[in-house]
């Protein structure tokens, strides 16, 4: 009997095998995806007033036909992205089938009903949006399965019940925004587990109880909001690491030392024996009675039944290896299909220029053409054909620009890691050597990170190349390979890099910028705005969208560059989107974002405010103080200290004025940008 077990299991991952090796994991073809599609669009949009170019009788919802839909390179959708498109219907439960989705982007619309429980079942999801809708109904626990989950955003909605303790198992989240809801009872101390949360916001709420201590745990937490609560009782001390960050108004209950607004607690601070605290302050969310009967151990069990249940145990962990291992071989046979099957489709197409996209392997690239091609590019993507000269297009207008690819990956030597700059979710920058000796700065972006209408991505293209103008990082041409499937805009190279080198500086590292270079900065940033909003002649007014210290290039005489200008009108939406998130996080984003959805001048000059303050104070994180100390004229709390005294007191209560009407909650209360431009030249004021 010792060797039953070892070899009846080879057996049967031996038959396992076969099955797999003889029939590939199941895909939706297209036909049904287009029908899976239009079920979701008749519960999206039942009135049909929006989601008008998705069609029935389509061939693949993949060709940039279907608004709003973004596919991988094996053409599954990974993306819905229709944010603001006025939808007006329920989410179905049969978006779950939709088993490569990464990004749901349902917010700011006037969707009803309930979350479907069968979002869960989406393995690959990491961004879940849907605030700012009419959703009502509990938060399903099910989500707390969903452990790709990076965000989630379910704030501005009318949910009730309470926060399901299981959402505390999304290791891998970063914001978790439920405020503006109707949830009640505690704040779960398993959210406590999530050790990747940046953000919590739980405010306008009616959550009771204490605040559990493991809320502090995060390593890497920011972000505590509990405010327009029930909340009561002692105040964890070690919340107080958060700062500013931690937001705790309008909780009359609350109580607590070294929190300078809150009472010190006695002991008749108790909580309402009407409200009681389900899960306690210390505890993990789940009480004796949530757990299962049969997982409770027998103390006095008999040498046969635990005998018995060792077996169980052992045909338990078997079981788990065989689905484990089954995983394993189906993984890596899909891989296997899909590469045979690239191959095989490529050999079908045209081969010139059909190079390997930069994200391959550099072993692989071939100054000849290559027999492999993306089979995701086969479609005959080329923006820049000689076809493409309808809506005033014409191929002159961009002759002065268009570089061939020869002269991308001879600048960047074949896309050396070596002059690899950076790289994001969509994009890689590199540093390259044109023929003419030349330095630039050469940013790579995949096809599908762009607009799928191929007329939409040629004004994107004509919008970049009319922006000339001192500070605003010069455009010098552009490639577009149909074979790479990749986009390259070459701009001119800034050695000094950004804003954000010269922030945070320590005693003794980095250049400490003087007081006047600081201004002069600011000024630049300030022309570059409003060159940006001005329409003039055949340009139009145009809003930046992204503005930050990362954004602000500095050059040899520490004159400001504006980069990624008009670099939106190039990409598609759910790309434009994503990129907000590290706006948000460092507080550029306007908080009239949050409810409409829309960027405008104005929220250019609130994040414009933004990095005066970073630039005044020499940190990349604006705190609270450093805002009152503008209010108040207190240098001290808003003026770099390695300056060590050398600014004029005069000139920094100015720069402080205007970076708080720039940064002003109300877009309406903000200056325009020809007012920002007066005050830096010549309003004065006295401290």
């Amino acid at each position: 009997m010792g060797n039953f077990f070892p070899f009846h299991l080879l057996s049967i991952l031996l038959s396992l095998s076969t099955l797999l090796v003889t029939h590939p994991p199941l895909i939706l073809s297209k036909p049904a995806e287009i029908s899976l599609l239009m079920t979701i669009k008749s519960s999206l949009d039942p009135e049909s007033l929006v989601l008008t170019s998705w069609s029935q009788n389509a061939s693949d919802p993949c060709d940039g036909n279907f608004d709003g839909i973004a596919c991988n390179e094996l053409g599954q959708v990974v993306n819905i992205s229709l944010q603001g498109k006025g939808l007006a219907g329920k989410i179905p439960p049969e978006i779950g089938r939709l088993k490569s989705l990464s990004g749901l982007y349902l917010h700011f619309n006037a969707l009803y009903g309930g979350v479907p429980k069968e979002i869960a079942e989406l393995s690959e999801l990491s961004d879940l949006y849907l605030n700012v809708n009419n959703l009502s109904g509990e938060i399903p626990r099910e989500i707390g399965n969903l452990s790709s989950l990076q965000v989630l955003q379910l704030c501005y909605n009318k949910l009730s019940g309470s926060i399901p303790t299981q959402l505390g198992s999304l290791t891998n989240l970063s914001v978790l925004a439920l405020q503006y809801n109707q949830l009640t009872g505690a704040v779960p101390a398993s959210l406590g587990k999530m050790v990747m949360l940046t953000r919590l916001d739980v405010s306008f709420n009616h959550l009771f109880g204490s605040i559990p201590v493991k809320l502090a745990n995060p390593p890497m937490l920011q972000i505590l909001d509990i405010r327009n609560n029930t909340l009561s009782g002692n105040v964890p001390l070690a919340l107080k690491k958060l700062n500013e960050g931690f937001q705790y108004a309008n909780n009359p209950g609350l109580c607590g030392a070294g929190f300078s607004s809150l009472k010190v607690c006695t002991s008749t601070d108790s909580l309402n024996p009407n409200k009681p605290e389900p899960f306690g302050p210390d505890s993990d969310g789940l009480s004796s009675k949530s757990i299962p009967e049969s997982a409770n151990p027998k103390p006095n069990c008999t040498e046969t039944h635990c005998s018995n249940r060792s077996t169980s145990s052992q045909v338990a962990v078997i079981f788990g290896v065989i689905v484990v291992i089954s995983f394993v071989v189906s993984g890596l046979f899909t891989l296997l299909w899909y590469r045979r099957r690239k191959q095989k489709i490529g050999s079908a197409f045209d081969t010139s220029d059909s190079r390997l996209s930069t994200d391959q392997v550099k072993e692989a690239y071939r100054r000849s053409a290559s027999p492999l091609i993306s089979l995701e590019y086969s479609n005959g993507w080329d923006p820049l054909s000689k076809g493409q000269s309808g809506n005033g297009f014409s191929q002159e207008v961009f002759e002065s620009f268009m570089f061939n690819l020869d002269d991308v990956e001879s600048a960047t030597q074949y896309f050396s890691d070596v002059n690899l700059l950076g790289k994001s979710g969509f994009s890689a920058i590199y540093k390259g050597t044109l023929r003419d000796g030349s330095v630039v700065a050469i940013k790579c972006i995949a096809k599908t990170s762009c607009k799928s209408d191929e007329a939409e991505f040629l004004k994107g293209l004509k919008i970049l190349t009319s922006l000339k103008h001192e500070n605003l990082l010069r455009l010098r041409g552009f490639c577009c390979s149909k074979g790479r499937g990749e986009c390259y805009l070459i701009y001119d190279f800034v050695p000094n890099g950004n804003l954000l080198r010269y922030l945070d500086m320590k005693d003794g590292q980095g250049k400490v910028l003087e007081w006047s270079t600081r201004i002069s900065i600011i000024r630049g940033i300030a022309k570059g705005i409003e060159y940006l909003h001005r329409s003039e002649g055949n340009k139009a007014a145009l809003v930046h969208q992204n503005i930050s210290a990362e954004k602000v290039l500095v050059d040899q005489r520490f004159n400001p560059m504006l980069s990624d200008s008009g670099l939106h009108k190039l990409l598609a939406d759910d790309i434009v989107f994503s990129t907000l998130k590290a706006s948000a996080a460092m507080g550029y984003l306007a908080p009239e974002y949050t409810t409409t959805g829309r960027f405008t001048e104005k929220s250019d000059i609130y994040a414009f405010g933004m990095v005066i303050f970073q630039i005044l104070s020499g940190t990349s994180k604006v705190t609270q103080l450093i805002r009152q100390g503008a209010e108040s004229c207190k240098f001290e709390d808003f003026i770099d200290r390695n300056l060590e005294g050398n600014f004029s007191e005069t000139e920094a209560v100015k720069l402080g004025r205007v970076a708080l009407l720039c940064t002003h909650e109300s877009p309406n209360q903000r200056l325009a940008i020809e007012i920002v431009m007066q005050e830096l030249s010549g309003v004065t004021c006295s401290p």
